[in-house]
Parts: C-alpha cells; structure tokens; sequence
C-alpha cells in the first residue's frame, strides 16, 4: 500500500466522519476541492468537480445548514439524515480511495466510511434529543452551531491535513466511546 494510499483513506474517513455531523457539507467541500483541483478524485467520480454539482451541492448544504436551526424540525432532520449520513460516507471513501481493488475500496467504503458517518451521526442525533428534551429545544441551535462549525473544520482540514483529520477522527470516536460508557455505566 503506497503512501497515496493511505493518504485517501484518511481523506475519505475525516470526511465521512463530518458527514455524520452534516450530510451535504463534507460533500460540498469535496465538490469544491475536486472543481478547483486541489483533489484528484476516483475516475468513475470525476463528475462530483462539475460546476453542476458544485452548486447542487452547494444550494443542499445551505438548506440543511439553515434547517437545522428550525427547533423540532432538526429532530425530524436526524431521523432521516441517519441512513444518509451512512450513504454520504460511503460515497466519499469510494470518491477518495485510490489504487485498491474494487472488493477493498467498497469494503473499506462501507465499514469505515459508512460506519464511520453512521457512529458521528448517531452521537450528534442523541445530543440534539437531548438538548430539545432538557432546554425545550432551545439549546438546539447551540447544537447546530457546533455540529455545522465541526463538520466544516474537519472537512477543511481532512482535505487539506489528512493525517490530522484521522486523529481527530479517532479522538472523536473515542469521545462517543468514553460518553456512550459512561452513559451505560449510570444506567445499571
């Protein structure tokens, strides 16, 4: 395994792990990098650096950014953006990856960066219940702030500092970890 290899992996896996905090954003950055050439992508995803796709991209971000900020309606949002988180991730790891066999490149596609999205997307859903749950959903934005302000850093950064991005990818796996045991242990 080369070290451009590797480097994709990471690139695929930060942005999967931002698509579990907003689905479209870590698309719309990749879309960005791929238009103005600062990323090769993958040759069946050539078209994601499309000018039509770049403001496909771009238009969904902004109404998922702004729908967040509506109270209730975000929680409607989770319940759906949950399978797309998964799909969203999936699809940057295949985007991303290069010179792997199709079995691996779809394998890794799946379980890292599906399963990846799906973990954040999990963690960030059960956070914005419980803001509307204990502030009657006015905390949420708060939420949504830093969901947006999350996904937008490590997109930026699994872009441009992809070694950087999977640490901060495993140390917000970790975090879900350490909150998910700690949750676990106060309920025995």
């Amino acid at each position: 395994m080369t070290s451009e290899t590797i480097i994709s992996i990471f690139l695929g896996i930060g942005l999967a792990a931002s698509a579990g905090f907003r689905v479209f954003l870590p698309l719309f950055v990749l879309s960005l990098a791929a238009y103005f050439n600062v990323l090769d992508l993958s040759e069946s995803w050539q078209w994601v650096g499309s000018l039509t796709a770049l403001l496909t991209l771009g238009v969904a971000m902004l109404l998922e950014i702004f729908a967040y900020y509506i109270p209730f309606v975000d929680n409607i949002l989770d319940t759906i953006a949950v399978p797309l988180a998964a799909i969203a991730g999936t699809a940057v790891m295949l985007s991303t990856v290069a010179d792997l066999s199709p079995i691996v490149t779809w394998s890794m596609a799946i379980i890292a960066g599906g399963g990846t999205a799906s973990l954040v997307k999990g963690a960030s859903a059960g956070t914005r219940l419980t803001s509307s749950t204990t502030t009657a959903g006015l905390g949420n934005p708060i939420v949504s702030t830093v969901e947006t302000g999350s996904a937008m850093f490590l997109s930026f950064v699994s872009v441009f500092f992809p070694i950087l991005a999977i640490v901060l990818v495993i140390i917000i796996l970790l975090v879900i970890y350490w909150f998910y045991k700690k949750l676990r242990g106060t309920s025995n």
